[in-house]
């Protein structure tokens, strides 16, 4: 696989525009990237030209991006890069996409506070049945049946720290 990958600097220039579909979240804003250079005539800082890019996430960075982003945050944006041409009014139109991986907030220009979503999947395993002695386990001398974050070979302190995430 051939993708460009590219890493952003910039600012949220639209709200995140969020939609359910079949397959999952999806979500869109437009990225504004300004360069900023030192001008070594007048020793100051000068900015360049904005360049905007439109960044799309799915399924779970989306929901994400949708409860965690508005108008003019620093963000860093991590992705593929897609240009795109199309015929419109007449003319043909040039489009800079990012697909995005990653997105976060530039914690160089403001501070964050991450909270961890809670997944709520559903359970793959079979549900603990009584064991022959009326106690929770499968067959007498046979491997048991722990369910989720439960199991023999898992230590009492990870499943502890399972049950709270």
């Amino acid at each position: 696989m051939n993708d460009t990958m590219v890493t952003l600097v910039g600012n949220a220039a639209t709200a995140v525009d969020f939609r359910e579909t079949a397959t999952g979240g999806m979500a869109r804003f437009r990225f504004a990237v300004t360069p900023r250079r030192r001008d070594r005539e007048t020793q100051l800082w000068t900015d360049g030209p904005t360049s905007f890019y439109t960044v799309w996430a799915w399924r779970t960075l989306a929901a994400n991006l949708a409860g965690s982003v508005a108008i003019g945050e620093p963000l860093l944006v991590h992705g593929r890069l897609k240009v795109r041409e199309e015929e419109r009014d007449g003319g043909r139109r040039t489009f800079v996409d990012v697909e995005a991986i990653a997105i976060g907030h530039d914690l160089s220009r403001g501070t964050a506070a991450f909270r961890r979503v809670v997944r709520t999947e559903p359970v793959l395993t079979t549900p603990v049945r009584n064991g022959p002695d009326g106690k929770s386990g499968g067959t007498p001398g046979g491997s048991a049946d722990h369910g989720p974050g439960g199991g023999a070979d898992v230590s009492p302190t990870v499943r502890e720290k399972a049950a709270v995430s």
